[in-house]
Parts: structure tokens; sequence; C-alpha cells
């Protein structure tokens, strides 16, 4: 028998398949709200580019791991394949981008680096499940709608509105969803912080909405949150896969009413 047959078989899946399942709604809120906001092939660029760059994020973070301990373990050449593999697809998502964009699309991107930066530097430290690099990251990816808004020749404050709202949706999104973990693990949870940082987020959705950058629409859905936290926070804690599901739900409700409100100008 040889080595190779008695070597480990690696699921494909732990290595190819992110494993942080609340960005899967952050990571494709802003594609599709971007998508139906101002269509684009420079717009299907970014949006490929951006669910490439999610994808990369856990084979890229296994590769470098084994590599900073020196050491090669069965994953670690599949990590790397995958991580070159989706990093070549965001490649191409970004050049069909820059030759198709009719605005500067770029610089929403740019503004969103610190916020990457910061979301990385407390994954090397192994604390990427703090607040601050959570919402830090899904704030980061509202700027691809931003990003996708301009380059489909939208106006500036259209951009910057959509990427408002989404950072206000993360916001409230991952302040009521880790209370609700917190619950469930029987730890103290002081709902009225969670009650002041939703209000906080429709607020400021609301401010968006007088001076113009979103519809209407959009503060009825970021709204539906605080009733819907009110409900579930007076009913035992569940799962939190189900928080995932409804938070995903969510974020739906918000792209679909925000388009909606700018196609009817409601």
């Amino acid at each position: 028998m040889n080595a190779e047959s008695t070597a480990p078989k690696i699921p494909l899946k732990t290595v190819a398949v992110p494993s942080e399942h609340g960005g899967w709604g952050f990571t494709l809120e802003p594609i599709l709200l971007g998508l139906l906001v101002a269509p684009s092939w420079a717009g299907m660029g970014l949006g490929v580019g951006a669910l490439a760059a999610f994808f990369t994020r856990h084979p890229l973070k296994l590769w470098l791991a084994d590599t900073k301990k020196g050491r090669r373990f069965p994953r670690t050449l599949l990590a790397m394949r995958f991580a070159l593999l989706y990093g070549s697809l965001g490649l191409l998502g970004l050049a069909l981008a820059f030759t198709k964009a009719e605005g500067a699309f770029w610089w929403p991107l740019v503004a969103a680096s610190p916020l990457v930066g910061l979301q990385l530097w407390f994954d090397a430290h192994n604390r990427g499940r703090n607040l601050l690099p959570e919402v830090s990251g899904a704030a980061a990816l509202g700027s691809v709608a931003a990003s996708m808004a301009l380059a489909g020749n939208q106006q500036t404050s259209v951009a910057l509105g959509l990427w408002l709202l989404l950072a206000m949706r993360a916001l409230a999104a991952i302040v009521y969803a880790r209370a609700q973990v917190m619950r469930a693990r029987g730890r103290p949870v002081q709902l009225a912080k969670v009650y002041q940082v939703e209000i906080f987020a429709l607020g400021v959705v609301a401010l968006c909405a007088l001076t113009g950058l979103v519809p209407w629409l959009s503060v009825l859905a970021l709204g539906l949150l605080l009733p819907y936290s009110a409900y579930t926070f007076s009913k035992p804690p569940v799962a939190a896969k189900l928080v995932g599901w409804s938070q995903m739900a969510f974020g739906l409700l918000v792209v679909l009413l925000t388009a909606a409100g700018y196609r009817l100008g409601l």
C-alpha cells in the first residue's frame, strides 16, 4: 500500500467553502442590490470579484496558517489551489469591470480598504469574531454596491446611499444576531442596547431618505427589524442557524424593497 492511498482524504467543502455562514448574506446583498439598481456588465464583473474575494478568504487563511507554522498538511496544497483559483476569478471580474465601467467606480473600494485592513488585523490575531471586525468587514462589503452603482453610471448620491444603507443594515443585524446567540448560550443580554443600535441604524437610514440618498421603502424595510426583535426576544432563544436564515431573509427584504423604491420613486 503506497503513501498516497493511506493519506487522509480531505472533504473539499472544508477547504473550498467559506465557514463564515453569516458572511453569505453580507456578501450577496450588495451584489444583488447593485445589479438591481444599476445593472451593467461592469457591475457583473465587480459582483464576480466580490464573490471570489469572499470565497478566497477561507482557503487563503488555511494556506497562510499552515505556511506560518512551517508545516504541510493534507489540506495545505488543496487550500493553495483553491485560493489561487478564486483569486484568478476575482481578477477576471475586476478586469471586466475596468473595461466596461461607465464611471469612476473604484473610489468606494479604496475608501473601504481601511475597514478591510482592520478586519484582517483582527483575523491575524484570532479575534475575527469580535464585534468591531465583524461590523467593519460587513460595512466594507457595502462598498461593492456603491462601486456597482458608479460603474453603471449612477450618481454619487445613489452610491453613497446604497453604502450607508447596507452598513446600517449590517450593524443592526450583527448586534441582533450576537444577542440571540448569547441568549442561546444562557448569557445575560442587555436588550436595551440592542434596541438603541437598531434605532440608531434606522435613524441614519431615515436621514438618508430625507436627503434623497435612499428611497423611503428602505426605511420601511429596516424598520421592520424593531418589532421583529421585540417579538423574538420575548420568545425562547433559537439555534444560531435559524437566526442566520432569518437575517438573510431580512437582508433580501431590504434589497428588494430598496430596488423597488428606486424604480418606483418611493
